[in-house]
């Protein structure tokens, strides 16, 4: 096929020696399947961020440090060197998030590469060494569903423990490799310990695989891991081995109205964005 303008300098430098073809197009990225020397593995292209809203942003970056302070006015201005530069460090928030979590044993793609706005990471396969389907696509069985949002648990756990969290974890953005589920999109990824949001948003993830594995085994629905874990990670008692029983009692307390409609926006961004994906790629 025509190589892609942007993956031109990766096959220059030699980083890449053939692109085979598009894997998926998305409003965030372009990603292609790509040779390099005998393997095989996948280019991520980074588009400008013109379909996340400010407050989304706002949320997603908080306590996310721009050492330079020409930058930082630029940023919080908007101008366009502002959007450049904030898309900039959105795309290495992704490539610091899996570097980190890969170090850390969490089961995302391996990273490879970071050239000109393209990651180079791993290709994740099935069991036929095609490119492993989202969870979306794939029906389960109750075992097969109990299985995988155990093991899921555990690496929001190691992520957590690893000081992240996913901040957009549902079934549109882990794959089903061949020795499991695998954890993918980390641009928003958010540091646990200095954001505000962190814990809304882990329990939003944890919530989100509850959701779509009670779908296929309807007693998961009537857990509380979310709670638990963060509860856990509070009293400094989490750690990747820890035994989760799925119950927790939340204490009374006056309710959290803006956290609330937080909530119902996070979940229509969600639908549109569900929308989105779902459109064929042309």
């Amino acid at each position: 096929m025509k190589t892609p303008k942007r993956l031109q300098p990766l096959l220059e430098e030699g980083l890449i020696d053939t692109v085979v073809r598009q894997l998926m197009s998305g409003k965030e990225a372009m990603v292609y399947v790509v040779r390099c020397g005998e393997e095989t593995r996948c280019a991520k292209i980074y588009k400008e961020a013109t379909h996340r809203s400010f407050r989304q942003a706002v949320d997603y970056t908080e306590n996310r440090k721009v050492k330079n302070s020409r930058l930082a006015r630029a940023m919080a201005k908007g101008t366009r060197f502002g959007r450049e530069a904030q898309e900039q460090a959105w795309q290495s928030a992704e490539v610091d998030a899996l570097y980190r979590l890969a170090a850390a044993g969490v089961r995302v793609p391996t990273p490879y590469n970071f050239c000109d706005g393209v990651l180079l990471m791993e290709l994740v396969t099935d069991e036929h060494g095609d490119a492993a389907p989202r969870l979306n696509d794939v029906a389960l069985t109750p075992e097969q569903a109990r299985v995988h949002h155990a093991t899921l648990l555990t690496e929001v756990v190691r992520m957590l423990c690893a000081g992240v969290v996913h901040g957009d974890l549902s079934e549109f953005n882990i794959l089903l490799g061949a020795s499991g589920p695998v954890i993918i999109d980390l641009p928003q990824a958010v540091d646990a310990a200095g954001n505000n949001h962190a814990q809304r948003m882990l329990l939003r993830d944890v919530a989100n695989l509850r959701g779509f594995f009670g779908g296929f085994a309807p007693e998961l629905l009537k857990t509380d891991f979310g709670g638990e874990i963060w509860d856990l990670y509070q009293r400094g008692m989490l750690h990747p081995q820890v035994m989760l029983s799925g119950r927790f009692v939340r204490k009374g307390g006056a309710v959290d109205v803006s956290g609330v409609l937080r909530e119902i926006d996070d979940a229509q961004a969600q639908e549109k964005a569900r929308r989105i994906r779902l459109q064929p790629v042309h």
